[in-house]
């Protein structure tokens, strides 16, 4: 069964560390707008010089520029057997060009699943984050520090781990007000279609929340 699945939740609910299990076990393409975003900012291009100006700031990058970087994407020979979007769409008229590029392809969305998580609670995580800016690794000082302390434990990799801008409190929270105003409406978009399932992952372990995507999953292949 091809499936097309869109994760929906407020920055640091988990939905990449998810996205990336799901992928795997299914054998669908993760498609992760912040790593697209990231890969353009490793690689100093006119795009990255873009986008660094929003992501520093907390601001989402406008909708015209993620949905042609997200649309070209889809239209690779690998997406063709199913993939997950993850961080894509964040708005509403974002959606809208979802689905609009559906209609064009002949395609339809199956399911967006919601992680939701209480922002207390993400705040906390993402605080913590460290990332390493040699290898792209991500560390959580609190539940998945680096064996090596400041430094990334990858094999061939020493990088010296940092704390991103978009990782600082003040703009984690500035990125959540960003969010319950323009990117929560897209939750109830696609509640009106009926394809909306909701995981309340606030004090669950990414395993339990796993399970919990796994069976709407389930019941999308058993209808």
């Amino acid at each position: 069964m091809t499936l097309r699945i869109v994760l929906l939740g407020a920055p640091g609910a988990g939905k990449g560390t998810q996205a990336q299990r799901l992928a795997a076990t299914h054998g669908l393409v993760h498609i992760s707008t912040g790593d697209m975003f990231r890969a353009h900012l490793k690689q100093g291009t006119e795009l990255g010089q873009r986008v660094q100006d929003y992501l520093s700031s907390g601001r989402l990058v406008p909708d015209d520029l993620t949905c042609a970087i997200v649309t070209d994407r889809l239209v690779q020979p690998d997406c063709a057997q199913g993939y997950i979007l993850d961080g894509f769409p964040r708005s509403a008229p974002q959606a809208e060009a979802l689905d609009a590029f559906f209609t064009d392809n002949g395609q339809k969305l199956d399911v967006a699943v919601d992680i939701a998580v209480a922002d207390e609670d993400i705040v906390d995580r993402l605080s913590a984050r460290r990332s390493c800016p040699a290898c792209g690794a991500i560390y959580n000082l609190k539940y998945g520090p680096s064996k090596r302390g400041g430094l990334c434990d990858r094999e061939n990799c020493s990088g010296e781990l940092i704390l991103r801008d978009d990782d600082r409190e003040e703009t984690i929270r500035k990125r959540l007000q960003v969010y319950h105003q323009t990117t929560a409406p897209v939750i109830g978009y696609y509640g009106n279609q009926g394809i909306l399932k909701t995981v309340d992952a606030t004090g669950l372990t990414p395993d339990d929340v796993f399970a919990r995507i796994e069976e709407i999953l389930c019941g999308l292949k058993g209808a």
